[in-house]
């Protein structure tokens, strides 16, 4: 299982980065998506599936030199994730304590506190549990594509040793 857990997370970094290069290769406005596995990752994007296979051999070459700031994104999901766990779990403290007066109110306030703090905390849970961008063992083996236009899904596969 620790195996499973340690290859989605080192996939999901490589997702990541390579989503991050090829925003750069895109025009402006282009949307991007994506999702990570055991056995690789998936991209979402119009993109043509050399200009995938080159931004995630990129994206993986640049977490091997040491750019470890491309696993973390601020696009992740994990994010959301953090947003939602944590404006939850403020608006539920807030109903139940029976002491705050006007709690619907303090538990919007609460909400908005914690949704705030969460872009920070997102970033550390990606960096810390959600992905790992310890990927010296990794190598791209194949990239296949499906679908046409803005919904051609690409698939990226991994080989970790």
């Amino acid at each position: 299982m620790f195996e499973l857990i340690k290859r989605l997370r080192r996939n999901h970094a490589i997702e990541h980065a390579t989503a991050a290069v090829l925003m750069t290769k895109q025009r402006a406005g282009a949307s991007i998506a994506g999702w990570a596995s055991t056995d690789g990752f998936h991209i979402l994007s119009n993109a043509s599936t050399e200009t995938v296979a080159r931004s995630a051999e990129e994206g993986l070459a640049r977490l091997k030199e040491g750019e470890h700031d491309l696993a973390v994104s601020p696009f992740c999901g994990t994010n959301l994730a953090t947003a939602a766990f944590l404006a939850g779990f403020a608006s539920m403290l807030t109903v139940r304590n029976k002491r705050v007066t006007g709690s619907f109110s303090t538990a919007v306030l609460t909400s908005l506190t914690a949704i705030v703090i969460a872009q920070p905390v997102g970033k550390l849970v990606q960096k810390h549990i959600t992905t790992s961008a310890d990927v010296s063992d990794v190598r791209i083996i194949a990239v296949t594509s499906s679908g046409k236009g803005k919904f051609t899904r690409h698939k990226i596969k991994t080989l970790q040793s």
